[in-house]
């Protein structure tokens, strides 16, 4: 079986088990939306899910957020970790959506990524899921599934992201992404998993790591 032969493959099997997967992060717009994702850096989104609406309480759009203080926004941010840093990164980009696009999030990966706390793969969360536009948003878990289905050679999240995009068609990516996420969350975890038991894993996952994991299981 080629490389693309099991790309083909597991995404069949994606759109079986996942034929329409929802956005995981509660949002209105594309502002909401890219706060969530800023603040789902090393945090759950059932926990953002939990505080965002307390944020948005008190502002839901980037003028009311600027007229927030750093330490206004962090009090209300604390459960998601790494506050002082997430909170000067949604004052200051709150007062450059203002300033710099009239109070609108641009639907530009490099305008986007010039916002503070915002990194590739936020950005390209809020193109795929905001806007529309085809992208591969790559994070730790999508990397470690890629290279643990043979898809990408792991050396980092970027090359893992022009591997998948090129084994997939352009109009699958925002989709795929979600897919392999849901996927990840309940069949196959970093740790504590079953290869045996993974509807992927136990046909497509490498052969070096399903040797190791029987070796270790023995």
């Amino acid at each position: 079986m080629t490389k693309q032969d099991k790309a083909n493959a597991i995404a069949a099997l994606l759109d079986e088990l996942y034929p329409s997967p929802p956005i995981p992060l509660s949002h209105q717009d594309a502002y909401t939306l890219l706060i969530s994702v800023l603040l789902s850096a090393q945090c759950t989104d059932e926990r953002v899910n939990k505080i965002t609406p307390l944020l948005f309480e008190r502002a839901d759009n980037p003028w009311d957020m600027a007229e927030l203080s750093v330490d206004d926004i962090r009090e209300i941010i604390k459960p998601c970790g790494l506050s002082p840093q997430k909170s000067k990164a949604i004052h200051r980009l709150s007062q450059m959506v203002n300033k710099e696009h009239g109070g609108k999030v641009p639907n530009s990966l490099k305008e986007l990524e010039a916002f503070p706390g915002v990194g590739h793969k936020t950005a390209s969360v809020v193109m795929a899921q905001a806007f529309g536009v085809p992208s591969f948003p790559v994070d730790t878990h999508i990397h470690r599934l890629a290279y643990r289905w043979g898809l990408s050679s792991g050396k980092n999240v970027k090359h893992t992201e022009k591997d998948l995009k090129r084994l997939f068609p352009k109009d699958r990516w925002n989709k795929l992404h979600l897919q392999i996420i849901y996927f990840g969350r309940e069949y196959c975890p970093a740790r504590g998993h079953h290869f045996s038991t993974c509807p992927i894993c136990s046909k497509y996952a490498r052969k070096s790591l399903y040797k190791v994991w029987q070796a270790l299981k023995n």
